[in-house]
């Protein structure tokens, strides 16, 4: 067995409506509900460019396969979701027209170019920006 590459993030929110217009106004993604059983009042998917489903968004309501504790609003262990972006200028446009606070970084060495940001529910997003 290996990994292949990361397939998805869920996030389990408290405003699964608020969450998903700020992944797709933001970042646009594209909205699609997930599949039954699963209902689209409880589970959405966010897709990126390619079409794949890298968002899953979950009202608190949407049952789970297994089971824990929920807190909206901790990430517990985990510190930042990364993504590969391209438009950086576009993004911080977006996000000053939105109000949202957000902080950059350069990695000359590596050509890169980083915004980070709070989503809604306070998860970490790392927005790598290569050759740009």
């Amino acid at each position: 067995m290996h990994v292949q590459a990361l397939d998805h993030v869920n996030l389990i929110v408290a405003d699964l409506e608020a969450t998903v217009r700020y992944y797709v106004e933001l970042f646009g993604l594209e909205r699609r509900a997930a599949p039954p059983p699963l209902k689209p009042e409880h589970a959405q998917w966010l897709c990126d460019a390619a079409g794949r489903a890298i968002i899953h968004v979950n009202s608190l309501e949407c049952p789970r396969f297994y089971e824990r504790e929920v807190r909206p609003g901790s990430t517990g262990p985990l510190h930042h979701v990364a993504l590969a972006c391209a438009g950086h200028a576009a993004l911080i446009a977006a996000l000053e027209a939105h109000g949202r606070d957000y902080r950059t970084n350069l990695i000359p060495a590596a050509n890169l170019r980083q915004v980070f940001t709070l989503d809604p529910n306070g998860v970490l997003l790392e927005l790598n920006f290569f050759g740009e």
